[in-house]
């Protein structure tokens, strides 16, 4: 359906986790602070952030879609749950009218396949229920970034651009403040309650797609909770006997236990990012995360003495032996392939490959069965983790687009961001009965031409607060939610949390080298003392100026800590 990029190379990037978490949130789901810092124009000011009474003036109002209630409600950060068996004639109806007034528009997104042909029966059902004619402008996901910036350059952009927030490097954040439209006029406060699907995007993601001190994007929300989970070989795990680790020691023995090389059987991949939250280490998906306050001084992620822990413990793994010899080469391969083949017994992967790597083995293999362990602190008390951001992927409208044109983009948004159990919903994420799927038992299930034509395109539009739900694995969606929720118990909130901030250009690429020198380091090919010394020379090439810079912010805005 969507890729996981998270699982597509034995050493998964930044880069890859944020699209595996974002783009695989819509798989799954099928779901302050902000200061006028800094300079400005009438596009809204070039950096900084927007929250407190700032924020609120233009946030659209928060009103609860009520047309479906939830197996499982959200708590702690989670998404909602949705076990019950699916049936068509009861699908509510959330857009009982058509909202577009015929308007043509080109949206350039990111694909990750083959786009289909235009004009097919998914793309025309869609835009005769939005009331638009739209035009997708399909572009490859994996390079999305190469022309990214030359579209939003150019004279001639499409009408709607979708950025992801791993696209956000360099100076997208000032092409989308000077460039893309403010939707307030049409979005704040009650003037949301046209589109009520939209009014029921949570206010954090709403929040998070304010850029410039405007409301520019059209959100995907994402739960805040870990999206790395630690996956391990349940079937394998129970024929054993091995039991699940509760520390970082244990951990280590477990994965000597399992080894056999002679067998082919290492006990896991790269296990970095699983480390990073085992240790407490700060996020460092999107920098403003990757800020905390610890005894009254802003430190950034690098600085902590986590950090460096998740490091060592994860280089422990490797020197080891414990860890698959390929994601050690960093030779390409595929994690969630070598787990499915039994290669390695655990890999961190999205939280999405719960249900993906079920419903792919589920005709191969009748005994895999997979789960997530719940994350514990290294040594073996309660996790210390740091809520994600509340949206992923965004769509921004040109501000060239006349005021009928915006409309109908939002029309459309409205039918996308339909929540599940909605005729919308089966429509944006399954396309049309007897065309693209058939229901059996409750379980609706994509033929050859729905898995064609029903991807990526609509879902990255607009999207409903963040959804689990597999008619075919109810309770897949259960152990997901349920542990979503386990671990948002011990999720807390950084000081930016939910701020899109714009940091000044000359600091935007200072932190652009930690990723490679952690993957050195892990693989022993570098030490720690490497990492000691970078970290020193990136306070003294700006990082304690970003820091003060961190710091007005905060002392303007207040944190979102409370």
């Amino acid at each position: 359906m969507t890729p996981n990029a998270a699982s597509a190379s034995s050493a998964p990037s930044r880069r890859s986790f944020l699209a595996s978490t974002a783009v695989a949130t819509a798989a799954v789901a099928g779901g302050m602070p902000l200061l006028a810092a800094c300079g400005g124009s009438d596009g809204g000011s070039k950096e900084g952030t927007t929250a407190g009474k700032n924020a609120k003036k233009i946030l659209p109002a928060f009103v609860a879609q009520n047309v479906v209630t939830p197996d499982i409600p959200s708590k702690n950060g989670s998404a909602a749950g949705f076990t019950s068996e699916l049936s068509l004639a009861d699908l509510k109806t959330s857009v009982p009218q058509k909202l577009g007034k015929g308007s043509t528009i080109k949206i350039m997104s990111p694909f990750w396949g083959t786009p289909p042909k235009s004009g097919n029966p998914y793309y025309t059902t869609m835009n005769g229920l939005i009331g638009a004619d739209i035009v997708w402008q399909n572009q490859d996901g994996n390079t999305y970034d190469e022309k990214l910036g030359a579209v939003l350059a150019s004279s001639d952009m499409p009408d709607v651009v979708v950025i992801p927030s791993w696209n956000m490097g360099g100076k997208i954040p000032s092409a989308i403040i000077s460039k893309m439209a403010d939707l307030g006029p049409y979005l704040s406060g009650d003037k949301v309650k046209e589109y009520p699907n939209l009014a029921a995007i949570p206010t954090d993601a709403w929040q998070y797609s304010i850029f410039g001190g405007k409301l520019r994007g059209l959100p995907m929300p994402a739960p805040t909770t870990p999206a790395t989970v630690p996956f391990y070989r349940k079937d394998v795990f129970d024929k054993e006997g091995y039991e699940l680790p509760t520390s970082a020691d244990e951990f280590l023995a477990l994965a000597k236990e399992i080894t056999n090389a002679r067998a082919k059987v290492w006990a896991c991949d790269d296990m970095k990012w699983s480390a990073f939250n085992i240790f407490g280490a700060l996020g460092g998906a999107e920098k403003p995360l990757g800020w905390n306050v610890v005894d009254g001084k802003l430190i950034y992620r690098v600085e902590t003495d986590e950090y460096l822990e998740a490091l060592e413990w994860t280089r422990k793994l490797y020197a080891a032996g414990v860890v698959h010899p390929d994601t050690k080469a960093q030779n390409q391969g595929n994690a969630g392939q070598r787990f499915t083949d039994g290669q390695v017994l655990m890999y961190n992967g999205n939280i999405a490959d719960w249900w993906g790597k079920m419903a792919e083995q589920s005709s191969q293999n009748k005994e895999f069965r997979i789960s997530g362990m719940d994350i514990f602190g290294h040594d073996g008390s309660d996790p210390q983790l740091f809520a994600g951001s509340p949206a992923g992927i965004f769509a921004f409208v040109n501000k060239k687009a006349s005021k009928a044109k915006i409309q109908d983009v939002l029309a459309a948004a409205n039918v996308t961001a339909a929540p599940y159990g909605t005729k919308e919903y089966m429509l944006t994420n399954y396309g049309v009965e007897g065309t693209h799927y058939t229901l059996k038992d409750g379980v609706p299930t994509k033929n050859d031409k729905g898995n064609q034509e029903v991807l990526n395109a609509f879902v990255m539009l607009a999207s409903p607060a963040p959804t689990i739900a597999h008619p075919d694995f109810p309770d897949i969606a259960k152990e997901q939610v349920e542990w979503q929720q386990r671990m948002g118990a011990f999720t807390k909130k950084t000081p930016f949390f939910g701020m899109q901030v714009t940091e000044p250009a000359r600091y935007t690429n200072l932190s652009n080298d930690f990723e490679q020198l952690e993957d050195d380091i892990v693989r022993g090919r570098k030490k720690i003392s490497d990492m000691q010394q970078a970290v020193s020379d990136w306070k003294s090439q700006g990082g304690d100026k970003l820091r003060d810079w961190y710091q007005k912010l905060l002392d303007d805005n207040g944190s979102a800590q409370g």
